[in-house]
């Protein structure tokens, strides 16, 4: 029997999460820890999926909001998302964890096309899926992507990791009295604007009942403590 309380998960990591002290761009020791505890995982058995953004190397709506036209700006921040993706599959096979690189946006020479049920024969076979592009829509953020990716393939839960420890009702990084949630519902999020993911991703997570843990990637071993069940971070259900 699995230790972990869920078998088939999708994490969700920012391109941010990748920088580490460079500042831009992969920082390739930060690279090589993330690396190590997907490996954890997968070797105790999660069928992992992942989606990163591209907030390392592009930003599309920092670019729209400087006059950038917003189709065009998305679409650079998903080929950004790409090249994420492809720095962390390599990442991965280096230290002998098979993964595959799914684009929405047709590159064959350099990952196969988005395909659910292909995607779901890779994570039957013990390979780890990033999913990278986005959508392939302009006005969608990675996310929705993610969360539309978890729902798609039957995950039973998407781990969001950040750089704070949970879910906050403002943000613990200005407001030093600011309250961390352990649980907190679908509802209460939209409701009151809490910022975990934007409102569509969290609308459709709500809707599939897709159950979400946010928490502090920057903590070695909170991604295994997080599906073991320990109460590291937040929940929202």
């Amino acid at each position: 029997m699995s230790e972990f309380i869920f078998d088939r998960v999708l994490l969700k990591l920012s391109g941010e999460a990748l920088v580490g002290e460079v500042g831009f761009g992969i920082d390739p020791k930060v690279l090589g820890e993330v690396a190590a505890e997907i490996k954890e995982l997968v070797d105790g058995g999660i069928q992992l999926a992942i989606v990163v953004g591209g907030g390392n190397i592009f930003r599309g709506m920092a670019a729209s909001s400087e006059g950038m036209d917003r189709a065009q700006a998305d679409n650079i921040g998903m080929l950004a998302t790409v090249m994420n993706a492809l720095a962390l599959q390599e990442a991965l096979e280096r230290i002998g964890v098979p993964t595959r690189v799914q684009s929405a946006i047709a590159m064959s020479q350099v990952a196969e096309p988005y395909i659910r049920r292909r995607a779901e024969r890779h994570l039957e076979k013990g390979r780890v899926v990033i999913f990278a592009a986005g959508t392939g829509n302009p006005y969608f953020t990675t996310d929705t992507a993610a969360a539309l990716r978890a729902c798609e393939i039957g995950a039973q839960a998407m781990l969001k990791a950040t750089k704070v420890d949970g879910v906050y009702d403002k943000d613990p990084k200005v407001y030093p009295d600011a309250q961390k949630f352990d649980h907190i519902s679908y509802i209460d999020v939209l409701t009151k604007d809490i910022h975990v993911m934007d409102s569509t991703a969290t609308s459709l997570c709500m809707d599939n009942n897709m159950t979400i843990l946010v928490f502090n990637l920057g903590v070695k071993g909170n991604m295994y403590r997080a599906l073991k069940g320990e109460p590291i971070g937040t929940v929202v259900d």
